[in-house]
């Protein structure tokens, strides 16, 4: 068995050397290796080099990831087991609020469309889903006054004998997605938006201060840290960086409140797992924490936000292209020594709610945008299998799009036009019925 793995690996380095004049990793900070595509092409998120004409011709693009290589400076590597533990888990015992902003998508939309079209028991479930508790998206400033609401629920609640935690996601940062288009935000740098992102972070601390005995766990900036590790060769990401760094210190020395616990984001195993990248991400984060001061609110790292991997999977996926690191708890375990020996704290939080059907039907990892055939995964839980994760839960709000394929979209991005994107699709954050539906018909564990 193992001179049949040691075969394959072989085989897919052969396929990826033939590959790699377009498909070249992108690289990591310190990755000896090229750090850009070839002329022609851009690296694009996660690790993908795209050619060109990718914006203008998506059927083009999907047809040369399906049948491209990542290369890798090897398909495994060697790391210590980690010593950390969850004995002090911040989240143990508690539930996640079920926020009635979600709640409403489903009960005002999904389920009664889904009643209308005849499907009363597929509507019922639905219902369920909206009693999870999701993560609430803070991106845009107008959002931030919303906290209070949700705060005096929970505070209700508790009082009744509840034990929830208020989950929310910080995400504003100027220059947002740099490497992606779906999600371009409302700040730039070029019109006030460092100052305006300080204000949206007071503004979030006024609110949490306000609720001292509501317990609230914040995941910080998807997408932001992870671009600076392997997309600096995007124009928009190198001009971003140092503002993404310096914002983000800002966010995390800012919201370090006794009754907040926070998770940078950190990608994925298909992103920041390989080789190249994971010791300069455990690097760049372990550097910013420290120089934001070491705030004790930092429990960890979020991991698998609005992404599909598996949480634990038995054979790695073709998609993962010879990497070892091929789910997220081999993420995890990879990422933890390496995380202590910088002086970073080894939590985790991983986001389950998409990842229930594995392997799942992407044409490459790196294809992020409504992926077909997806299910619900893993209820959120702070009952876990690995000392390193705190918790299950579901960040990305299931049913809710990743970005529209109408290419004439200001927002398009080519990977919503991909085969492997379910069609059509709206724009970023906006209610997606057909999405919704596939992730309950598909739901693993079922509901």
């Amino acid at each position: 068995m193992m001179n049949t793995k040691i075969l394959a690996a072989v085989a897919l380095a052969s396929v990826a050397h033939a590959q790699s004049q377009l498909y070249g990793q992108c690289g990591g900070i310190g990755w000896s290796g090229a750090t850009t595509c070839v002329s022609g092409a851009y690296c694009s998120k996660i690790n993908d080099c795209n050619s060109s004409s990718a914006a203008t011709s998506a059927k083009t693009t999907q047809t040369t990831l399906a049948t491209t290589t990542r290369t890798t400076s090897g398909a495994s590597q060697t790391t210590s087991k980690p010593t950390a533990t969850n004995s002090a888990n911040p989240l143990a015992g508690k539930t996640f609020y079920a926020n009635p902003y979600y709640s409403s998508e489903i009960v005002s939309i999904a389920a009664p469309s889904l009643s209308a079209a005849g499907s009363a028991a597929l509507a019922a479930k639905a219902t369920n889903v909206a009693k999870v508790g999701t993560f609430y998206w803070l991106d845009v400033r107008a959002k931030v006054p919303t906290i209070a609401t949700f705060a005096k629920d929970v505070r209700t609640k508790n009082a009744q004998g509840a034990n929830l935690v208020l989950p929310l996601v910080v995400y504003d940062l100027p220059e947002r997605d740099c490497a992606a288009l779906a999600s371009n935000g409302e700040l730039s740098l070029a019109n006030n938006g460092a100052a305006l992102y300080q204000q949206y972070i007071d503004d979030i601390a006024a609110q949490i201060n306000a609720f001292p005995d509501v317990p609230f766990v914040l995941v910080i900036e998807p997408d932001s840290l992870a671009n600076l590790v392997t997309n600096l060769n995007v124009q928009k990401c190198a001009n971003a960086a140092d503002a993404y760094k310096t914002l983000t210190k800002y966010a995390i020395k800012t919201l370090n409140l006794k009754n907040v616990v926070m998770y940078l984001d950190a990608g994925h195993a298909g992103w920041l797992g390989w080789p190249a990248n994971i010791t300069p991400a455990a690097q760049l984060f372990a550097q910013l924490y420290k120089d934001a001061g070491s705030p004790a609110a930092v429990r960890g790292l979020a991991t698998n936000v609005a992404n599909y991997n598996a949480w634990s999977i038995s054979t790695c996926p073709s998609y993962a292209q010879g990497n070892a690191v091929c789910d997220e708890k081999k993420y995890v375990n990879a990422l933890a020594p390496i995380l202590q020996a910088q002086g970073f704290p080894a939590h985790f939080i991983t986001d389950t709610g998409r990842n229930g059907v594995q392997p799942t039907k992407q044409q490459a990892w790196g294809d992020w945008c409504n992926v077909i055939g997806t299910g619900f995964g893993i209820r959120p839980s702070t009952s876990t299998d690995d000392p390193l994760l705190d918790a299950y839960v579901w960040v990305k709000p299931g049913g809710e799009g990743d970005g529209t394929s109408n290419s004439s979209s200001v927002r398009y991005d080519a990977h919503c036009g991909y085969a492997d994107a379910l069609q059509p699709a709206p724009e970023a954050g906006t209610w997606f019925q057909a999405y919704f539906v596939q992730l309950l018909q598909n739901a693993n564990p079922a509901f």
